[in-house]
């Protein structure tokens, strides 16, 4: 008989940053077309109710993976041996993907995120305005719990030269994607929206799109941009009174230790956040789920070993 098969399946999505179930299904789909492994007959295995039967499922898996071991070894090892392999072979921290499990769990049992989203963030974007081209502009992001589930308070602001900017919405924590919108109170428009990765706890660092148009220029034109919105450990009050465009060149890392936030490796954080940054080709922008789990992998020990 197989072992562990749930676990092991949530395991596989937490290495591979499924949000859902149909994605970890297509992800069998790509190394064969013909898997006999399904949304309908996955949701009874990912709860433990059910073990596939066909071997050819486990020898996808192993596809799926890219481990040099049989599907029969997939059905028969121990989850630690599973979790080890599969560390060792695409070069992950072992308590982090320990820690992912519980999250693709919770997505499993209906389960969210929202809770853990409340605090402070600071936005790093490309500027928009023509005047300010090829710098990145720096935001805070407040986000506070409501009544509603699912949907939170956000509060935005940029101190730009024209003056404080301050916006207002919500969040929406949703299965697939956190998203929002933030406006003035006197139009009713929202001024920008936000299209994010899910969040998974302790939720260190947002990222996605941007949309909206330019403030600061003669035209308002139809702009979008990457962001990433990192954690603080705490509210601090010189976000509201440093200008928002960064000066051409600037260290992310050194910007963040400014805030509050230690970064140890600035080196390396620069370069993960340098890589989300960069925009698509060729007409066409889609951020990439391993370029957002670097930056989670990176802040979260960040946040943790603040915490400890």
């Amino acid at each position: 008989m197989a072992r562990d098969i749930d676990r092991k399946l949530r395991l596989t999505a937490a290495l591979l940053g499924t949000v859902a179930r149909k994605d970890l299904a297509a992800a069998f789909r790509r190394v064969n077309a013909n898997t006999s492994f399904d949304i309908g007959r996955a949701d009874k295995w990912l709860q433990g109710r059910a073990q596939p039967r066909e071997r050819q499922v486990y020898e996808d898996w192993a596809k799926v993976l890219e481990l040099d071991r049989s599907g029969q070894w997939i059905a028969d090892c121990d989850i630690d041996s599973f979790l080890d392999e599969i560390c060792v072979r695409h070069g992950r921290d072992r308590n982090v993907l320990s820690r992912d499990i519980e999250v693709f769990s919770g997505r499993v049992n209906g389960q969210n995120a929202a809770l853990s989203l409340a605090g402070t963030f600071v936005c790093y974007s490309h500027a928009w305005s023509p005047y300010f081209q090829g710098r990145l502009i720096r935001g805070e992001l407040t986000i506070a719990n409501s009544s509603t589930p699912n949907r939170l308070h956000a509060f935005y602001t940029e101190v730009l030269p024209t003056g404080l900017l301050e916006l207002k919405g919500m969040i929406n924590i949703g299965k697939r994607a956190t998203q929002g919108s933030v406006g003035e109170d006197s139009s009713g428009v929202p001024t920008l929206t936000f299209c994010l990765f899910p969040a998974s706890p302790p939720a260190s660092v947002l990222g996605g799109l941007m949309f909206g148009t330019t403030l600061i220029g003669p035209d308002a034109q139809p702009s979008v941009t990457r962001i990433a919105m990192v954690r603080l450990p705490a509210a601090n009050a010189r976000l509201r009174s440093t200008a928002a465009y960064l000066p051409a060149q600037a260290s992310i890392a050194g910007d963040l230790g400014e805030f509050g936030l230690r970064v140890r490796d600035a080196a390396a954080a620069d370069r993960l956040l340098s890589e989300f940054l960069a925009v698509g080709v060729n007409g066409f922008d889609q951020v990439s789920v391993p370029a957002y789990r670097a930056l989670a992998d990176l802040f979260d020990r960040i946040w943790l070993s603040d915490l400890s």
